[in-house]
């Protein structure tokens, strides 16, 4: 290799590694201080892609399970408000039983009327109260059946449907006109009593039915989002260890690297030992 002042071809080659060993130092550092080997396209756009599209997926599920939790919400304050009615109903049916024997004083008749209608009032209160962020399954004030999202797409629903336990409704066959002033009247309220009872079981498992659905499903969409969340993980995530081991050898190379660029910086100087006098 021949000595020149103008070009020192040692110094040019350990500059150049010097570079990429600061510059791999860099790359080391951002990855540890992201946690991340992949953060931006440039790092690898096509994983980094994927990634982003996983992401995009798991916070739609986010309000996926939002809609879920408030569909199970509604549902709950729906089913204890049910549950709530039966009681009523079965309260009812005892005066209503009651009512129909044929020897009761006047009296006695009319208190246990009264009884009736303030449970009938009572039970139009707990239907037309069972209300959760403004939606009533039981008192006849939606229109449609309430869906929810089921998919991050917003392709798929999931169903609750309305189940009207407001008296005069579908089910609830009983009146505010009702009473059970003679024995005629209470046999009339009690047969329409039965039937409602009966539709009024049929409705709240058909409720707790579509409940218990979502439920499930819900807890699938959180296994989804806790999958999603590892599968981007395992394709960003940098390896700690590894990146720590890692920066220490580049700390050392580095270290090097500089001893090098100096030991080429310095070959010149051989030249000026060429030209002192013997």
């Amino acid at each position: 290799m021949s000595l020149s002042v103008n070009t020192n071809q040692p110094a040019l080659i350990a500059l150049q590694n010097l570079n990429k060993t600061n510059d791999d130092m860099q790359m080391t550092q951002t990855h540890i201080n992201t946690g991340q080997s992949i953060s931006t396209p440039k790092d690898n756009a096509a994983v980094w892609s994927i990634a982003q599209s996983q992401r995009a997926d798991q916070s739609a599920l986010g309000s996926v399970k939002m809609s879920l939790d408030r569909a199970t919400s509604i549902a709950d304050v729906a089913l204890a408000a049910g549950q709530s009615v039966t009681d009523l109903l079965s309260q009812m049916r005892e005066k209503v039983i009651s009512a129909k024997d044929t020897s009761l004083s006047t009296s006695s008749r009319q208190s246990l009327n009264a009884d009736f209608q303030g449970l009938l009032a009572n039970l139009s209160k707990v239907v037309s109260t069972a209300s959760f962020d403004g939606s009533n399954l039981l008192d006849g004030s939606q229109t449609a059946n309430m869906t929810f999202l089921a998919d991050a797409d917003a392709a798929q629903a999931i169903t609750l449907s309305l189940q009207n336990l407001s008296v005069g409704g579908p089910i609830n066959t009983l009146t505010t006109t009702d009473d059970i002033l003679t024995p005629a009247n209470a046999a009339g309220v009690l047969t329409r009593l039965d039937a409602t009872m009966g539709s009024v079981t049929q409705a709240l498992g058909n409720l707790g039915t579509q409940a218990k659905q979502i439920d499930a499903h819900n807890t699938f969409v959180s296994k989804l989002s806790d999958v999603l969340e590892t599968g981007v993980g395992n394709l960003v995530d940098a390896d700690l260890a590894k990146e720590s081991a890692r920066l220490q050898a580049l700390q050392v190379k580095q270290q090097l690297g500089a001893q090098a660029l100096s030991i080429a910086n310095n070959a010149p100087q051989i030249i000026l030992s060429l030209f002192k006098g013997g």
